[in-house]
């Protein structure tokens, strides 16, 4: 069966609980990680896991509490490498291309100087060596695309396909995406208001990992209520789409007060009666 690990399960503000966006998924041996927010790198060794394995990355949008640790991650990727590992294939809309570029490419990327002092100095290269790597030691390859609603990738064990939904366009475009696979379905919502997009995308869905950033009456007649889901957003959602089990994250530090928990956890329980659990960093998500 699929495991789905909590790597962040916050928002843009810092806290020693949650702090930013990021989920690993592993289904048929492949480890895919879904956004790489503040610390995501440090949070997947945390949990006991390594950059090397995961070969797929997919960005749902590029607010920086969803894409802040990418730099992080492609160079801790790099460095752990042998050499062997698969090259590195990262999805997520418009921006995924530019961003990659502009930290890695060749000669005019933010850490291109990284790379070639990596790939040169003899202290790096002996580091390397004494990894299991052979030499020369190449710079990493990363297969990074634009991509927007449709099939957006595919491997033998799963394909996961995305739908356009309702942030901060225009500024900002946002996919949510599903996994299919013998083992199971999973959607991820990212950011966004409750919209028809992912409420099919999500029909039928084993797991739907959906943002719920605050208390219902907390975000009525603000910003918030147009770009972001609450609780009974959240609720009503999963239950229009008939999902199996209903997992919340992207909780604001609001919702850390006991009473305000439980509230959360009851209204959304109000309007989707199957399992619902309180997406916790570091948590590995009960399949069935």
């Amino acid at each position: 069966m699929p495991r789905v690990i909590v790597l962040g399960s916050g928002t843009p503000s810092p806290s020693p609980l949650r702090w930013g966006s990021s989920f690993l998924v592993e289904i048929g041996g492949e480890w895919l990680m879904f956004d790489c927010g503040p610390a995501a790198t440090y949070k997947l060794y945390k949990a006991g896991f390594k950059a090397t394995q995961v070969d797929f990355l997919f960005f749902t949008h590029h607010h920086s509490d969803h894409d802040a640790d990418y730099p992080t991650f492609l160079l801790t990727r790099f460095d752990m490498s042998i050499g062997k590992e698969n090259e590195l294939r990262v999805y997520g809309p418009t921006l995924t291309e530019q961003l990659t570029e502009r930290l890695l490419g060749e000669d005019t990327g933010a850490y291109w100087h990284d790379i070639i002092a990596r790939t040169n100095h003899p202290l790096s290269l002996w580091a390397h060596q004494s990894r299991g790597g052979t030499l020369p030691r190449k710079p990493p390859v990363i297969h990074s695309n634009d991509v927007g609603p449709g099939t957006v990738a595919t491997s033998k064990h799963w394909e996961i396909t995305a739908a356009r939904v309702e942030h901060v366009q225009p500024y900002l475009d946002s996919l949510a995406y599903r996994i299919d696979s013998d083992e199971g379905s999973i959607v991820f919502s990212g950011d966004t208001r409750p919209c028809k997009a992912l409420t099919d995308l999500a029909a039928g869905a084993d797991m739907l990992v959906m943002e719920c950033i605050r208390l219902h009456d907390d975000i009525q007649g603000t910003a918030s209520a147009d770009t972001e889901t609450a609780t009974f957003g959240a609720g009503e959602t999963a239950a229009e789409a008939g999902v199996k089990k209903l997992v919340l994250c992207h909780q604001s530090l609001s919702l850390e007060e006991p009473e305000s928990k439980v509230q959360a956890i009851a209204e959304v329980k109000s309007v989707f009666t199957g399992p619902t659990i309180w997406g916790e960093e570091l948590l590995e998500v009960p399949w069935g």
